[in-house]
């Protein structure tokens, strides 16, 4: 497998798509969930895969500004940088109406999905914007990092009983639009 140069932090690492992103290639890889046994399953994934890779296992609530915040400077404090991040921590919640889904429920969604996304994204743009660029693997000219965040086809394409999950995902496209604009 091919490492390459960089940082990766991944959230969502224990499980789903993020899973795979985490076992993709990059020399340090710091994965990030609120899953303890799911994330030991993705270290050892990793170090079958890429041996020579080096992993930082750190525990994570997105939805928890604190614990972002510290996600992201345990990441910086081990290798100094952020150089791609994906976001993918995500929940589904019950599958409901809105006439019958709880606003604690709507809420637990929201917090996870989108502003949690948000809450991850703020803290790497803002990392990423003080580092110098990173040299590519190919000789093209490097950046400062570039970041994924996972959405899904429900942010456009709606699904009876999921409103808040839909809700989530279409706010996970804006942002990322708008990110995109402002960088």
């Amino acid at each position: 497998m091919t490492l390459f140069p960089g940082v990766a932090l991944i959230t969502g690492a224990a499980s789903g798509a993020s899973f795979h992103f985490a076992t993709a290639g990059c020399q340090k890889i710091a994965v990030a969930d609120r899953s303890g046994e799911g994330l030991a399953q993705t270290q050892d994934l990793i170090a079958k895969e890429a041996p020579n890779a080096a992993v930082e296992v750190i525990m994570v609530n997105v939805a928890q500004p604190e614990s972002v915040a510290a996600m992201t400077a345990r990441t910086v404090a081990r290798w100094g940088r952020i150089d791609y991040a994906v976001n993918a921590a995500g929940i589904q919640g019950p599958t409901q109406r809105s006439t019958e889904l709880t606003l604690d429920d709507f809420d637990a969604i929201k917090n996870v999905n989108s502003r949690g996304l948000w809450l991850c994204s703020r803290a790497e743009l803002a990392q990423m914007s003080t580092q110098t660029p990173l040299q590519s693997h190919d000789g093209r000219p490097g950046n400062r990092g570039a970041i994924v965040h996972i959405a899904s086809q429900l942010g456009v394409v709606l699904r009876s009983t999921a409103p808040a999950y839909c809700a989530s995902k279409s706010a996970v496209m804006s942002l990322t639009r708008s990110d995109a604009i402002d960088v």
